[in-house]
């Protein structure tokens, strides 16, 4: 009862006083009040029906239909001007009806933007509010598009409407299917000065049909990115959602000074095949920051190629930041390396991360055949919530282009470090499956305290690593680990480290 939280005289007068005198009483006492709030609901109203419908110059209609109090509409957020020169999806035959299909109308914008002259500091394409579908269509440099609040590009679901590409060079097939592949739904080749941002619009691949159609065999080649640039230079993707891809959301391939700042990205985490999040493959100087991504695969991948294809190709993925994300992936990891990587993959640093309800949380996937290596990677202040694996790197990931990959084509890892791994929930901390021919070597812990779903023994799975622990975590039973103190000291030689279970903090 609330009255008995009241003070007693305060309860003894409601006590006393029966419903009908209590809301008598309430009335009379609130009389002014009540009058004003009826008069301001009934001019509310009145007001409402004066505003609700007004002319736009383009005939009578709702204002967006939004709700109108005291005849203010909610604010729209006003376009910035980016760039010199600004167009709009509308002057070009745009319609935003979810049914109309823009595809000419972006190219014809594009076209636009790409006869400005080099110097000008090009042109922006703004997408107003509003439903545009389109199939595949290309950016071209010194462009900025511009999502507007409430707009969503969609990718038309009929592969018919989607080009045909050659195989990546380093990958020499499509991903899932020998000879070509499908283009993505925006797309990019040898450009400079790209923009994509907006005030959080939305580009959406409307990728159920590509699901369906993929996991019953029916497509003859390898699904497209949503977006995918290739190639380019000095790209900024930021405050935008890309959801629903038919494959790997946003695909940077060989392309140099990228950054990807509060994105997110959205897919079903299960049914949804390899709509990993964001995939730099063979990409140099790139931050991915602010970001949140839920995907039916790894949330970000980084690539550089695979087998034979890849060590040929000879770009590695290099100088990469991540920072400041919120992940989750049912069907893979937080963030993997690989395992196409034949590139070599180098000077990574993943930093304040929380990875959560995911089956992995940090994954290294590689295989002999791939060549190449994987040096140089720091993990800082990593949230592990309610995560299968904590930290996986695998040598025997087999997947192959074709048979004619080297056998004797052995990827090199070496120096790992881990530092502020915390969190809950996770049943096996570390597993690290190095091979004779594939030994992990560098490998460094400190500040690692992750709460177990349950005890068991060999949580910390080790094979054919070499490293150094500090602190009170004793990689037990893992050989070839020095354990160190906090200051720095040797408290036991990799010699005396192989023992039966893990002195573990939880």
């Amino acid at each position: 009862m609330v009255e008995n939280l009241l003070p007693s005289r305060f309860q003894f007068h409601l006590q006393r006083l029966d419903p009908k005198r209590r809301l008598t009483s309430f009335l009379a006492s609130h009389k002014t009040l009540f009058t004003f709030l009826w008069i301001a609901a009934f001019g509310s109203v009145f007001l409402w029906q004066r505003t609700a419908y007004i002319d736009g110059g383009s005939g009578t209609g709702p204002v967006g239909g939004k709700f109108t109090i005291f005849g203010k509409i909610k604010p729209i957020q006003p376009l910035p001007r980016l760039r010199p020169v600004v167009f709009d999806l509308k002057d070009f035959g745009g319609v935003g009806d979810g049914f109309t299909l823009n595809t000419e109308a972006f190219e014809r914008a594009v076209i636009s933007i790409s006869k400005l002259e080099r110097n000008s500091g090009g042109g922006q394409l703004n997408v107003p509010p509003g439903r545009w579908l389109t199939a595949p269509f290309n950016l071209t440099s010194h462009m900025t598009l511009f999502l507007a609040e409430d707009s969503e590009i969609l990718g038309v679901e009929d592969e018919k409407y989607w080009p045909l590409m050659p195989p990546l060079p380093s990958y020499g097939y499509g991903r899932e299917r020998p000879g070509p592949r499908y283009g993505s739904l925006i797309h990019g080749q040898n450009l400079k000065d790209i923009v994509i941002t907006g005030h959080n619009g939305t580009i959406n691949g409307q990728g159920q049909s590509w699901w369906t159609k993929h996991q019953r065999r029916l497509l003859n080649y390898t699904r497209g990115p949503l977006v995918q640039i290739m190639w380019s230079s000095d790209i900024v993707i930021a405050n935008i959602t890309m959801r629903d891809s038919p494959f790997w959301t946003l695909h940077p391939y060989d392309c140099k000074n990228v950054t990807i700042r509060k994105v997110t990205i959205l897919a079903p985490v299960t049914g949804a095949p390899n709509t990993d999040g964001i995939d730099p493959d063979s990409c140099e100087d790139m931050v991915i920051e602010d970001c949140y991504i839920s995907t039916g695969d790894d949330a970000i991948a980084i690539k550089s190629g695979w087998d034979q294809f890849g060590i040929a190709y000879g770009r590695p993925s290099t100088n990469i930041l991540i920072r400041n994300l919120v992940v989750r992936s049912v069907i893979s990891a937080g963030v993997s390396i690989g395992s196409e990587m034949s590139g070599g993959i180098s000077n990574v640093m993943i930093e304040n991360l929380l990875i959560w309800n995911s089956r992995r949380g940090i994954r290294i996937k590689t295989a002999p055949g791939r060549g190449g290596y994987i040096r140089n990677i720091s993990y800082k202040n990593l949230t592990l919530d309610n995560v299968r694996v904590g930290i996986v790197i695998k040598t025997d990931y087999n997947e192959h282009a074709d048979d004619n990959y080297d056998r004797k084509a052995y990827p090199i890892l070496s120096g790992f470090s881990f530092a502020g791994i915390h969190g809950q929930g996770v049943r096996v901390p570390v597993r690290i499956h190095g091979s004779e021919q594939i030994p992990v070597r560098n490998v460094t812990f400190r500040d690692m305290s992750v709460g177990l779903t349950y005890k068991k023994k060999h949580i910390f799975q080790c094979s054919f690593v070499k490293g150094r622990v500090f602190g009170s975590i004793f990689p037990r039973p893992c050989e070839n680990f020095d354990v160190y103190d906090e200051e720095g000291r040797l408290v036991k030689p990799a010699a005396e480290s192989n023992v039966t279970d893990i002195d573990y903090d939880i």
